[in-house]
């Protein structure tokens, strides 16, 4: 059967574009607002490897490509968006590789946050990237038909929003289900979106039933995985020879000790 959405009427397009545009820079802001957390608390530092800064400007990077975009759309130039947008569907390949660079970097010198199982982060991570890389094509494939691109866009933003969270919320208290929350707490966004639909037009658009459907489905999937033989498999291999072997794949690491 069809979907059939409504057709808005000016006012309501109006109040969408203004809409879509402020909830982007909520996300953008949210993003901004952990890692500087991180870093005026003294936990992070630009004397990081390599790799991390990487990692980080390309993150970054892209936060400031979904701000821009976001502008475009609503109040600027449309051809520029659209020229944008080609340069976007580049960096989602390095935003997957990097991503998931990071997560086996960081599992192989066993220091996986603590709230985290070594063994689930190393699944749950790269998984989370390629949902997001998976809903953000989605959305430039359909980017002719604006009411999902614009909601895809916001659901794929949301599936790497929750590291953000993660430096924002009381992690350590939250263990054994850190990584689920911090994840779910993103999906206030989608959440902002439905309530605006339902609203505006009376009816929530299936974009963001296929999107935040697509976010959730990491943490079964994860759990799964890394629960597994396979799971087993992969963390071993990946962590051979190095100091994350050491650590237990399934096991919450210690935390670390406090300075005296």
């Amino acid at each position: 059967m069809a979907t059939i959405v409504p057709t808005p009427t000016p006012t309501q397009t109006a109040a969408s574009d203004r809409f879509f545009r402020i909830l982007a820079m909520f996300m953008a802001l949210a993003v901004i607002a952990g890692f500087s957390m991180q870093f005026l608390a003294g936990r992070s530092s630009f004397g990081a490897r390599p790799l991390v800064h990487l990692h980080g400007l390309a993150f970054m990077g892209w936060v400031a490509l979904f701000i821009t975009q976001a502008w475009l759309a609503t109040h600027g130039s449309i051809a520029l968006h659209r020229r944008l947008g080609w340069i976007g569907a580049g960096w989602i390949v390095v935003l997957v590789i990097l991503g998931s660079w990071i997560s086996i970097d960081v599992t192989q010198r066993g220091t996986t946050p603590f709230f985290f199982q070594p063994q689930n982060f190393l699944i749950a991570n790269p998984l989370s990237v390629i949902v997001f890389a998976a809903l953000a094509w989605t959305a430039i494939r359909l980017r002719r038909q604006t009411d999902w691109h614009m909601r895809l866009h916001i659901c794929a933003m949301t599936a790497i929003i929750g590291p953000a969270f993660g430096r924002l919320l009381p992690m350590p208290l939250l263990i054994p289900y850190a990584f689920e929350l911090a994840g779910i707490t993103g999906l206030l966004f989608p959440l902002a979106g439905m309530i605006h639909d339902k609203r505006k037009y009376g009816r929530v658009h299936p974009a963001w039933y296929w999107g935040v459907a697509a976010i959730v489905s990491v943490i079964p999937v994860s759990h799964v995985v890394a629960n597994s033989a396979l799971g087993d498999a992969i963390y071993a291999s990946v962590t051979a020879g190095h100091p994350g072997a050491t650590v237990p794949g399934l096991a919450f690491p210690a935390p670390p000790l406090m300075p005296e």
